[in-house]
């Protein structure tokens, strides 16, 4: 290539590159330019959720609302309609699922008296005569080992038996002893009840007498039924001695009937275990109340196979603890689904306009837990959505809040590919005059092409800067925002080129290079000239024009030899935005 179409080309490469790069800048205050910076300072309100389903409010805490004190010349507004309404979450009045079970209708069921299906068991009575060529009056008992034992003839095996089928079995066996002239006349008397132990979590543990056909439930239900706080619906055991003769689960024989098929004897015993994970589910469904899910990780699919949802259902809102932290969180009811549900949750089914409303995050220094997702109204602004949130006014930095907006972000990363497709097109159609600048052109496109493939990696995070000195831009809020309220910070963390990432203790007494030093010093790669200082707020500059504070994070940026390899130095704005976009630094031999 000659000097003159070589100075040309790489003009024209740093044209390429330098276009987007100005349209980063202007990306991130884009929107904050176009509606103006007004004062705000916060005032914390604190709310509850809204009355209606239909109509929530952004946050939808627990705590009654203080409303401000207004005035015809205050100019304030009055809170909007979902601040206003008290919404009381209580589940005190909710019953366990199944709990109508247990109302006495199975205890008070017994029948003592026989059926054509009854099978006959040990300690079942037997009138047995015998007359003609031998006489006999009895009333047999069948022994534990299934047999009836009949004086002068033996044993007659007659367990599991019908009243039909024991009198051949008995003729049967009267006809091997006696060749004729012999009749025998068999009735099965009233069956033997049996004593079952109904124990674990129950009200009344204790024995219960009953029939040898009747099911756990009736056993039960005689012992009061489960105990309501503590005792499972889903996981019973009944036992014979040492050995587990079924595990039932409740649910089932609610939902399909299906119970363990096993006939119970004196000495059984039932065992109510402890209720695993039990979530509250309210609102637009047919039975209210408290669900218990099984397995480690109940997912939303798991309660809405049994708290099967209105039609109306869009949208369900989940509240409970999570790392010992307040939760709570708004979803539509597909996303619900894999949602993994915790003990003590609690879960509202609500019917929702979506069409008139958007969804709204906020997370950060926040007293109800770290991250809140709420539907509000279309047209809802930043400043009246804060002034309903439960913020931690003793940990959040009101001055820095920002926005992260995925249709900025979506844009930021359109602008890197696109800056990248031209630098490796440059670069891969760069002709040479030379062997020797071919292969340099070869080792230039292979690290271009692997730094192409990482950078390609990097997801920006949209950040909108809203915030700035104090002032808050009161902007209309869209859908999928997440709203940032960081927690005050007394740390410098500093990354990028230096000897060992490290968060350094803010003072007003240091400069940039006790960070550095802190942070070991600049590597050999660093370009020392070159550091960026992103504040807490999203806002973004050179150390040069940005005084570093509290909570700022300083990225030093990485140099190259331009000697060597000419569209290295190109690429530092490549690196530079991606940097300002993502808060990553990439260098080119990682």
């Amino acid at each position: 290539m000659k000097k003159g179409n070589s100075a040309r080309f790489w003009v024209s490469l740093v044209l390429k590159l330098a276009v987007p790069a100005v349209l980063w800048s202007v990306m991130q205050v884009t929107l904050a330019q176009s509606q103006g910076f007004q004062a705000f300072k916060p005032t914390l309100e604190t709310f509850e959720r809204p009355s209606e389903p239909g109509d929530p409010g952004p946050g939808g805490g627990q705590l009654q609302p203080v409303r401000p004190v207004l005035s015809e010349n205050t100019g304030q507004k009055a809170p909007p309609a979902w601040a206003q309404e008290p919404f009381n979450s209580s589940t005190d009045y909710l019953k366990p699922f199944g709990a109508n079970l247990f109302t006495g209708k199975f205890s008070t069921s017994y029948y003592s008296g026989l059926n054509q299906t009854y099978e006959i068991v040990p300690g079942d009575r037997v009138a047995f005569q015998l007359w003609g060529a031998k006489t006999l009056n009895e009333i047999l008992v069948v022994d534990q080992q299934g047999n009836l034992f009949i004086p002068e003839i033996g044993p007659v095996a007659v367990a599991g038996l019908s009243q039909r089928q024991l009198t051949v079995a008995v003729q049967e066996k009267l006809a091997t002893v006696y060749s004729g002239n012999v009749s025998a006349y068999l009735n099965l008397l009233n069956t033997q009840p049996v004593a079952v132990y109904v124990t674990g979590f129950v009200n009344r543990p204790g024995r219960y007498a009953g029939g040898p056909t009747e099911s756990p439930l009736y056993y039960l239900d005689s012992a009061g039924g489960i105990s309501p706080t503590q005792g499972s619906y889903r996981h019973l055991e009944i036992r014979r001695g040492n050995t587990t003769l079924a595990v039932m689960d409740l649910y089932d024989f609610i939902l399909s009937g299906a119970q363990p098929h096993l006939r119970l004897q004196t000495g059984d015993t039932i065992v109510v275990q402890k209720k695993g994970k039990t979530v509250a589910a309210i609102g637009r469904l047919p039975e209210p109340g408290f669900y218990e899910l099984t397995g480690q990780q109940p997912k939303g699919a798991a309660l809405l196979a049994y708290a099967t949802p209105l039609n109306s259902v869009s949208h369900v809102s989940i509240s409970g603890v999570r790392n010992r932290i307040p939760f709570r969180s708004h979803m539509t009811l597909d996303e619900f689904r894999s949602f993994i549900l915790d003990d003590n949750d609690t879960v509202e089914f609500s019917a929702n306009n979506t069409s008139e409303q958007i969804m709204v995050n906020i997370s950060g220094a926040l007293r109800d837990g770290s991250s809140v997702r709420q539907l509000v109204r279309k047209g809802t602004t930043l400043n009246d959505f804060l002034r309903f949130v439960a913020v931690d006014e003793a940990t959040a930095d009101w001055a820095a809040i920002y926005l992260r907006r995925q249709k900025v972000a979506d844009e930021q990363a359109k602008a890197i590919q696109d800056a990248l497709r031209r630098l490796e097109h440059s670069v891969l159609t760069a002709t040479s005059d030379s062997v020797d600048e071919a292969n340099i052109r070869v080792k230039e496109a292979e690290l271009i092409q692997d730094f192409v493939k990482r950078a390609s990696s990097v997801k920006p995070n949209g950040t909108v800067v809203v915030s700035r000195r104090g002032q808050l831009l009161d902007m209309i809020l869209e859908d999928g925002d997440t709203i940032v309220v960081p927690p005050k910070s007394s740390v410098v963390l500093v990354s990028g080129e230096v000897m060992m990432p490290n968060s350094v203790a803010w003072s007003p007494k240091m400069r940039l290079k006790d960070y550095i030093t802190g942070a070991g010093g600049f590597t050999d790669r660093a370009d020392s000239g070159n550091v960026v200082v992103i504040k807490p707020n999203g806002e973004v500059g050179p150390f040069k024009t940005l005084k570093i504070g509290p909570g700022d994070r300083l990225l030093v940026m990485p140099s190259y030899d331009s000697k060597n390899m000419q569209v290295f130095k190109d690429l530092s704005q490549i690196i530079y935005h991606i940097a300002v976009a993502t808060g990553v630094v990439l260098n080119m031999r990682d």
